[in-house]
């Protein structure tokens, strides 16, 4: 399959884009420029890399879940352990690129958006380790469940800001976020999924695009052969385009993203983006998107934070649309019965977010032979749920 997006407009098919007042436009023109530049560079390259090894602690191990695996008596299980990573989870990969790219640009502040909080805590550990300031936006309701994150951001120095307005969400923060960029030019905005106006959906994509190049490599390399299915959850989908974007051309690997179905895919409470979404325009970009008969954009609802989001990055919108892409969706309660499960088979506690992919890979491999291979995007640990968890879900 020959695949080769975005185009030179930020274009997924008809999603991505750069919908944004002409400032901002004009702000992100530099930064695509800048970017452009400077990943075509050794030099740039080589500090990513070292970066990648030495301070995120690279590459991350690809681990066969034997014991869940025979449980289930199907097919294997293999996670990628992004809960590994310096900080916990897949996000450092995305911030310690951008962090790059801020340096090369001179900025001295970092600003960004924030669900779960890994994103934020990604933020803050760049801003300490190359000298910079930090503000971060998150939902008022995700401060009160994600609290340990938030502890986690002001002891490496930044500034947490809870955002009040709407429903205190990540799309919440995301404009919040968006509203002090615009009003502090000197700073940058470091934006932690594959979503937003370009050129944030492809830098981040190809930071995180580590993840399926490592996977990919180490499969071939224990098995022989690459996965069947790749699962992986997807609320922006940083993860989910980081496992999959290395193994789009392989169209015998199944790629499936794992949605939040929340309280239920007909419940009115979930973040069913490309399952249920229309083509809209939110943060500066065109995806799919939940919304009503006149455009407005819905509520979204999830008990996983870092997937409470009603919009999705614009490539896997379009992947969706070429038939590349399988969606599937899993509730608050199959997530939480996912974590549980991993966590007593194989004393690995996952996030929230990533037992969305554990559960439906728990149900696809009693469906398929134990010859098949189901890779899963194990995104990150589950520390900052397991409160929240016990205290309202269980």
């Amino acid at each position: 399959m020959k695949y080769d997006y975005p185009n030179n407009k930020g274009e997924f098919g008809q999603y991505g884009g750069r919908i944004v007042p002409s400032e901002l436009g004009q702000v992100l023109v530099e930064l695509e420029r800048a970017y452009n530049s400077l990943k075509k560079t050794k030099k740039f390259q080589r500090e990513l890399t070292q970066l990648y090894r030495d301070y995120v602690g690279r590459p991350s191990l690809l681990y066969l879940a034997d014991m869940l695996s025979g449980e289930i008596g199907g097919a294997k299980i293999y996670l990628k352990r992004e809960d590994l990573n310096h900080t916990g989870a897949h996000k450092i990969n995305n911030t310690v690129g951008q962090a790059l790219v801020a340096k090369h640009l001179g900025k001295k502040k970092l600003i960004a958006e924030t669900g779960a909080g890994q994103h934020g805590v990604a933020v803050a550990t760049v801003a300490a380790k190359f000298g910079m300031d930090c503000d971060v936006y998150m939902g008022a309701r995700d401060v009160e469940n994600q609290n340990v994150n938030v502890y986690r951001m002001k002891l490496l120095g930044a500034k947490v800001i809870p955002v009040t307005q709407g429903q205190g969400s990540l799309k919440d923060a995301v404009d919040a976020a968006l509203g002090a960029y615009s009003s502090e030019p000197g700073s940058y905005y470091m934006l932690g999924s594959v979503v937003g106006p370009h050129p944030y959906p492809m830098m981040v994509r190809d930071f995180q695009a580590v993840i399926g190049r490592e996977a990919k490599q180490q499969l071939l390399e224990v098995e022989g052969r690459l996965p069947d299915v790749a699962v992986a959850c997807v609320g922006g989908g940083s993860n989910a385009m980081g496992l999959f974007y290395e193994f789009i051309p392989d169209e015998a690997v199944r790629l499936i993203g794992v949605e939040p179905a929340g309280k239920g895919v007909n419940s009115g409470k979930h973040g069913l983006a490309l399952m249920k979404g229309k083509l809209g325009v939110i943060h500066g970009y065109r995806c799919r998107v939940l919304q009503d008969e006149t455009g407005k954009v819905l509520e979204s609802y999830s008990a996983a934070s870092g997937l409470d989001y009603p919009g999705v990055g614009p490539e896997l919108s379009s992947l969706a649309d070429m038939g590349r892409l399988e969606v599937e969706g899993v509730t608050d309660k199959e997530a939480v019965a996912a974590m549980v499960k991993l966590s007593r088979t194989e004393g690995i506690i996952p996030a929230l977010e990533s037992a969305h992919a554990v559960a439906y890979a728990m149900k696809l491999s009693k469906k398929l032979a134990k010859d098949k291979i189901i890779l899963v995007n194990l995104s990150g640990r589950g520390d900052k749920d397991v409160k929240n968890v016990y205290e309202n879900l269980m």
